[in-house]
């Protein structure tokens, strides 16, 4: 697959002053787990509390016998990244039983077997939080870290839980490449680094393959490894592995 031409807001003489160090995060690893300190309280919308709270009650007869996570869903993975994945939130039987975000369930396989191909996952798969499975120079997380109903949040719901999304960015201090999987997470990634104090305008167009270039930053996109796109073959496992292997690429992993 080809990939469209690289969309930029900045010239590369304001993209070249604006990279930050590369080096060593001092204590990235405790600052990561004070924001996912921060998350799993986070109580900031209210149909999202409900939702979450009440899909833990009902549970699916599949799960019937386990105690869901039932709050919001924090990022994991190396503390180090050059490449964070970013998603669109957890799911309701998935991420908010499982307390990891893309695990329990097909799409999180789909996604964990890519990375697996590029070097970047122990395991193929992502079953449970102590499953085993660790990330390499990634660090996948999502806009929203609530499960939604019907996977939608709202506008204001996206806005409560950006600041997260950009605090994340700036603490993953050698990141080079985000991976936004589907169009919520690609505007979502693109509000976030606004956050940051890195906009772009107009919104650069999100497409399977895209690559933006926002700040010091690279934005590629990916179709969403939903089942709706796995099953129907709009995804398919050699288009999610082209997306990692450029990401790795240009990374300079």
């Amino acid at each position: 697959m080809s990939y469209p031409s690289t969309y930029s807001g900045a010239t590369s003489r304001e993209r070249t002053a604006r990279l930050p160090r590369i080096g060593p995060v001092p204590n990235a690893a405790g600052a990561l787990a004070r924001l996912n300190e921060d998350i799993v309280v986070c109580r900031r919308c209210p149909r999202l509390v409900a939702w979450r709270e009440r899909v833990a009650r009902e549970k699916r007869a599949a799960f019937a016998d386990q105690a869901y996570w039932r709050r919001p869903v924090p990022g994991f993975g190396d503390p180090a990244p050059r490449i964070p994945v970013v998603g669109l939130a957890p799911a309701a039987h998935r991420g908010n039983r499982t307390g990891r975000i893309f695990t329990g369930d097909r799409s999180g396989d789909f996604l964990f077997a890519a990375l697996h191909s590029g070097g970047l996952s122990s395991r193929s798969t992502s079953i449970h939080r102590d499953d085993g499975l660790r990330l390499r120079g990634v660090y996948v997380g999502a806009v929203n870290r609530c499960a939604p109903p019907g996977n939608r949040p709202t506008p204001q719901e996206r806005d409560n839980c950006l600041p997260y999304l950009a605090r994340e960015i700036r603490l993953l201090a050698r990141l080079r490449v985000l991976v936004a999987l589907g169009a919520f997470a690609w505007n979502g990634c693109v509000r976030g680094l606004a956050l940051n104090g890195h906009g772009v305008r107009p919104t650069p167009p999100f497409g399977h393959g895209a690559e933006a270039v926002v700040g010091p930053y690279t934005l590629l996109g990916s179709f969403h490894p939903s089942q709706q796109n796995t099953f129907t073959g709009k995804l398919t496992p050699d288009m999610l592995e082209k997306v990692i292997r450029r990401a790795v690429a240009l990374s300079g992993r």
